[in-house]
């Protein structure tokens, strides 16, 4: 089986498959994107490698406009419509995408953020900080799909899906695409899921440069619809989620699904605690401060599941997606 251009050929029924990005269109993205996204660096620690077992490379988005992925989807998706598509601003819904409100305002277009009553302080006050207009709604996604259809009947703005369309998808392999520049030797890339943007992007350039890279997913235990979905080769979403990693709680895409159902090698399921450890080594060995969603990487690693796992016994370059640095902290 091999990748080209956004299809995966199976070679023994010539079996072709498209997906809502591919390589061209990555590259294309990073074009767009590179005089405003940072190109993320990548972190290493001797601790950490001894602890897991394995080499362990971690491609730092916290570090990135916003302290998350999610900017250069959005910033990929507000620099590529025209000016006359650009003018009314766009509405998204999220648990608090201030990156949508950044890139809404690096194109100076208003942005409409829908996000839920119990989002984090943190994340509310960067929406505001960064120009966004906020629409708090219950924490259920028919709530906010009622919300973005008023926002949008009143302002005509375009709606940013948060992950399931081609231009977030395409931003999010950009990531991909620099990792592998950054180190080469990779064998597995480990990536949180909950919509899966970010994985479809980063399963699709990874493969489409090295097919026989690994591509995981790291999903909490009280939000494991993605693994729970995969295991029954349909989408299967929860009513209800309850879990620390409140930036995993959305369910998989018509677009995002394709992708995970054939490119993504495996879902390891680890518990809130593990990943409030993860989060803390990240924190006393890194020196980085990580949100539960972006260091469930890490916990993934640490994990019996996948230290007791044959299939990943000879993988020993690990690169591992760190994202999101909103941390709710006490006020002085």
């Amino acid at each position: 089986m091999f990748i080209f251009l956004g299809q995966i050929v199976n070679k023994d029924c010539g079996r072709k498959t498209e997906y809502a990005a591919d390589i061209l269109s990555i590259r294309e993205t990073q074009e767009r994107i590179s005089c405003y996204a940072h190109r993320a660096p990548i972190l290493t620690s001797a601790t950490l490698d001894s602890l897991s077992g394995r080499k362990l490379y971690f491609k730092c988005e916290c570090f990135q406009k916003g302290g998350a992925f999610k900017f250069r989807g959005a910033c990929n998706a507000a620099f590529s419509f025209t000016d006359d598509e650009a003018t009314k601003g766009v509405v998204t819904y999220s648990s608090g995408n201030h990156s949508a409100a950044l890139a809404a305002k690096l194109r100076g277009i208003p942005a409409y953020i829908v996000i839920p009553k119990n989002a984090p302080t943190c994340k509310v006050e960067n929406v505001v900080r960064y120009g966004g207009q906020i629409i708090r709604r219950e924490a259920t996604m028919q709530s906010r799909e009622e919300a973005v259809s008023q926002v949008l009947k009143d302002t005509c703005a375009l709606l940013l899906h948060p992950y399931n369309v081609p231009r977030i998808i395409s931003g999010q392999g950009t990531i991909s695409l620099e990792l592998l520049e950054q180190v080469s030797s990779v064998d597995v890339i480990i990536v949180p899921i909950g919509g899966g943007g970010l994985i479809s992007g980063v399963a699709i350039e990874a493969k489409s440069i090295n097919p026989s890279i690994k591509v995981l997913a790291a999903e909490p235990k009280e939000a494991d619809d993605a693994a729970r979905s995969k295991e029954a080769r349909h989408i299967i979403i929860h009513p209800e989620v309850k879990t620390i990693a409140d930036g995993l709680r959305a369910s998989l895409g018509s677009l995002t699904w394709p992708v995970v159902r054939d490119l993504v090698d495996d879902i390891i399921v680890v518990h809130d605690n593990e990943i409030v450890t993860a989060m803390q080594l990240c924190y006393q060995v890194l020196k980085i401060a990580v949100e539960p969603s972006g260091a469930i990487g890490l916990a993934a690693v640490l994990s019996d599941r996948f230290k007791g796992d044959p299939c990943w016994k000879n993988c020993n370059n690990v690169a591992i997606i760190l994202s999101g640095g909103q941390q709710v902290y006490p006020r002085p």
